[in-house]
């Protein structure tokens, strides 16, 4: 059980703006801000922009933007890494004064004493290291710019920040870190190092296993709050079999002891599909903003009750935002139809019959009231008479309308590709 702090907790997140917004760099984030927001605490910012050839103002934004989209907020204005040099000097200059630190070739080295450096580290437990195999080592360039394992330190001695949550990779940073906090003075925070994200292959997440920005999500059409709660599940877990979850569930139900000690895996299809599982739950008007701008790029502009039953009809078999939008697009125009493999396939299996069942829609069809329940009512009389299965005539609409061999009821979809249009578009699919 990992004990808290009697203070106000205060965490921190502190990524270097020579980037994007790395999808292992925003769980760190989310973790850090579901255990401030659960312990009542303060979530802070620190932007390590001290690679000055690397660090722009454009990916400052793009961070900030990125944490924004994500629903998390912070305590306090970002503290710059960079504008702190002067006081980084002082803290130096004031180990060298006090003997703890020395002069080698116009840099200041920190004596490390010999003896163990080990914390109880909030996921994995006591971790240990022996002083004397980590060496006397530079905590002040020459140039008089500061190493980040001193930096870090100072900075967090100031934002008083209580407990560590980073990555794993981390570890070994930690020794030299807890070094130079005895050598301050300073009371050491709770550390606690998340295991890393994996890609499908075992192997650590990197480009090769396809976007790792959460931007890149952002534009394949994830809604924030299905990458919110899969980014939560890759290293913690609320116990039980619990998978969707709301910002507030998962703020009430996060700790540090749920935190898991191997890597996870990023895994884009079950992204997909939580992502599905959000967009089942949301409205056609919640969704309507999101789908309409795709819908422009593709050139189409339908009429907003027209672009809504769409949605509605389609959103329970979407992945993605990105996928609303195409099928929408299919049910409005017909020139984005485009016949999948499958539905080639049954097409082939009896094309005479295929087209003859069009025909034969096409022709019931013109004289039917054009709603869900008459439309149905039409067809499965119209299966009767040709003593065939439902089945029979409902794929062949389907097909011709979609592209495909799965969609909603085809009495639904007509109703929402319209009379005009759906005679029209299956007139000419079945003389093709």
């Amino acid at each position: 059980m990992v004990v808290l702090f009697a203070m106000t907790v205060r965490v921190r997140f502190a990524p270097s703006p020579t980037g994007f917004l790395h999808v292992g760099g925003a769980r760190t984030a989310l973790f850090n801000w579901l255990f401030a927001r659960r312990e009542a605490g303060k979530f802070l910012l620190r932007i390590e922009d001290t690679d000055k050839a690397r660090s722009t103002d454009e990916h400052t934004q793009v961070i900030l933007d990125g944490l924004t989209w994500l629903g998390l907020d912070w305590d306090e204005q970002p503290i710059f890494q960079g504008a702190r040099l002067a006081r980084h000097q002082q803290m130096a200059d004031q180990l060298l004064k006090e003997g703890k630190a020395y002069m080698e070739e116009d840099a200041i080295r920190l004596r490390v004493p010999p003896g163990e450096l080990s914390w109880e580290d909030a996921v994995h437990g006591r971790i240990s290291f022996k002083g004397e195999d980590i060496r006397d080592f530079v905590i002040l360039r020459s140039d008089r710019s500061p190493l980040y394992n001193f930096a870090v330190v100072v900075d967090d001695i100031d934002m008083q920040i209580t407990h560590v949550l980073r990555g794993d990779d981390h570890i070994s940073n930690t020794p030299k870190q807890l070094a130079v906090y005895r050598a301050l003075g300073s009371v050491t925070p709770i550390f606690g190092h998340v295991p890393m994200i994996h890609g499908p292959d075992g192997k650590k997440l990197s480009k090769r296993h396809g976007a790792t920005a959460v931007g890149d999500y952002q534009h394949l059409g994830i809604l924030p709050e299905a990458m919110r709660n899969f980014l939560a599940l890759l290293g913690w877990s609320p116990g039980g079999d619990r998978e969707i979850m709301s910002k507030e569930e998962l703020r009430a139900l996060f700790s540090l002891d749920g935190i898991l000690k191997k890597p996870s895996v990023f895994d884009t299809t079950k992204l997909e599909w939580m992502n599905g599982q959000y967009l089942t739950a949301k409205s056609a008007d919640e969704l309507l903003p999101l789908v309409e701008p795709e819908l422009a790029k593709l050139g189409l502009n339908g009429s907003t009750a027209g672009v809504r039953n769409a949605i509605t009809a389609v959103k329970t078999r979407s992945r993605t935002t990105l996928d609303v939008a195409r099928q929408v697009a299919v049910r409005l125009d017909g020139k984005f139809v485009t016949l999948d493999e499958k539905a080639q396939k049954e097409i082939a299996k009896d094309k005479d019959g295929y087209h003859a069942a069009l025909a034969a829609s096409v022709t019931v069809l013109k004289n039917v009231a054009w709603t869900a329940g008459e439309i149905e009512h039409a067809l499965r009389n119209l299966a009767q008479q040709r003593n065939v299965a439902a089945g029979k005539i409902f794929q062949p609409i389907r097909i011709a309308l979609t592209g495909g061999t799965v969609s909603e009821p085809v009495n639904e979809l007509l109703s929402v590709v319209g009379k005009e249009a759906a005679l029209r578009r299956l007139e000419a699919a079945s003389l093709i």
